[in-house]
């Protein structure tokens, strides 16, 4: 692989800094290269195209396009969206896409997001590594003509309504406070909240790829700090965090409390075993223990799996899952074209607290059983040898390395694992209170950093 793109080719996406590494000669390789993977070459079908509100998504876009059209095949440019709202055009035209996108990343980045027809997943081994194989013998290639069409269509309002069918919600009124940071949940919320008797409290809508409020990456608690505020300001019932392109989603319940993604897993998950008994849930290797109790509880039967995206999706079809969650917020729905959307995931939390006269503090409270610690990165040269030394430290207890090294006691659990793409260790760690889980965090964080 070339080495401009083995820097931004990353295990489920390209991601770099745009237009410097990501540039449009390398987005224009990548178009044509993805045409020949997925099999649109030759005037043998279409992609869809969708982009974020970053200053250089048009340039990228153009690029890409003339990537794409130059081995006769055609565009389908949706436009501004969201991610899931690119993944809802995969699979309700049944083309394989493209997002521009970096997601969470600061301003200065970048990044395509690509899938096959049905928004099926394409990742490192699954297709990425081909297409950045074959974008390499291209990159200093005279591109040819760009002979396909381009088609412009505005998907907003099908993929509201899509989202309406999959996850009604009815019920009493609801207060919601949404942080979009300025990102593309902007666009998107005022078209899926517009049907919904909701009163809609917005911060940061205006669409800003320089993210001048604040980093648009829920995952960071510094970022929720003013949607808590508005919150308990308006006396709302629920807040609402999305991320850049707005496939993910955090809650605020009417406390201004931080909900867990773990709990949110379990809440959506009890709403689907309610109506398909004995279902499939998925749950990552870091989600809280709650997520399989509950989904015991409602008779359901929990899978769990490592982290990311392409992998649970690869799960999911293998399974039958109805639902899986991530402790990141990313939750995938199986009618959903087996995609994560973390509008669907919000609606279902709105639908479940619409149907109760209990606050949301209540409704999920329930669900938050346990004490975590939240993830936590150390920088770490060594990363084999110091799991190596964690595997001798807690041989006594129960290992697994589904993803990483997990350990397993009576009262707490932890996992250890390493990035994918800097040089961390990522610590999670769990115990029926408090005091425990902080001791057995300092304990593991005092042996990885040594």
């Amino acid at each position: 692989m070339d080495a401009r793109l083995s820097d931004i080719v990353k295990a489920y996406d390209v991601r770099g800094l745009a237009p410097q590494d990501l540039t449009p000669q390398v987005a224009r390789a990548l178009g044509a290269a993805f045409a020949d993977e997925v099999g649109i070459s030759g005037g043998r079908g279409s992609a869809v195209i969708g982009h974020d509100m970053r200053s250089t998504s048009p340039l990228l876009v153009a690029a890409l396009s003339e990537g794409i059209r130059s081995q006769r095949a055609d565009v389908v440019d949706i436009g501004l969206a969201s991610t899931d709202e690119l993944y809802a055009a995969s699979g309700r035209l049944d083309m394989p896409g493209v997002m521009v996108t970096a997601s969470h990343n600061p301003a200065e980045y970048n990044g395509l997001k690509m899938c096959r027809a049905g928004a099926r997943p394409i990742g490192f081994h699954t297709g990425l590594s081909a297409i950045a194989e074959a974008a390499s013998v291209r990159l200093d290639t005279p591109p040819a003509e760009p002979v396909g069409r381009v088609t412009a269509r505005d998907f907003l309002e099908e993929y509201a309504a899509l989202l309406h069918r999959l996850a009604p919600v009815r019920g009493r009124r609801l207060t919601v406070v949404v942080d979009a940071g300025n990102g593309m949940a902007g666009h998107t919320v005022p078209a899926v909240f517009a049907t919904l008797d909701v009163d809609l409290v917005p911060l940061y809508f205006e669409l800003d790829g320089t993210f001048p409020n604040h980093e648009a990456n829920p995952l960071d608690p510094r970022t929720l700090v003013d949607l808590q505020s508005a919150v308990r300001e308006h006396g709302a019932d629920l807040g609402l965090a999305f991320d850049g392109d707005a496939d993910r989603c955090f809650v605020i319940d009417e406390q201004g409390e931080i909900v867990s993604p773990s709990a949110i897993t379990a809440l959506i998950a009890s709403r689907y075993l309610a109506e398909q008994a004995g279902a499939t849930v998925l749950y990552n290797a870091i989600c809280s223990r709650v997520v399989p109790e509950v989904v015991a509880e409602h008779g359901g039967t929990a899978v769990r799996t490592p982290v990311g995206h392409s992998l649970i999706k690869a799960e999911m079809a293998r399974t039958g899952a109805v639902f899986g969650g991530e402790h990141s917020g990313h939750f995938y729905f199986r009618d959903f074209y087996l995609a994560d959307s973390g509008m669907l995931a919000a609606l279902h939390v709105l639908g479940a607290l619409a149907e109760t006269d209990v606050p949301a503090s209540r409704l999920i409270g329930a669900l938050e059983r346990y004490a975590a610690s939240g993830e936590i990165n150390s920088t770490v040269d060594d990363q084999a040898a110091v799991l190596d030394l964690l595997r001798r430290e807690y041989a006594s207890f129960e290992l697994d390395e589904l993803d990483g090294l997990t350990v397993t006691a009576d009262t707490w659990w932890f996992n250890v694992r390493a990035s994918n793409t800097e040089p961390l260790l990522r610590l999670n760690v769990e115990a029926d209170d408090r005091p425990t889980m902080e001791r057995v965090r300092d304990e593991v964080l005092a042996r990885i950093r040594e």
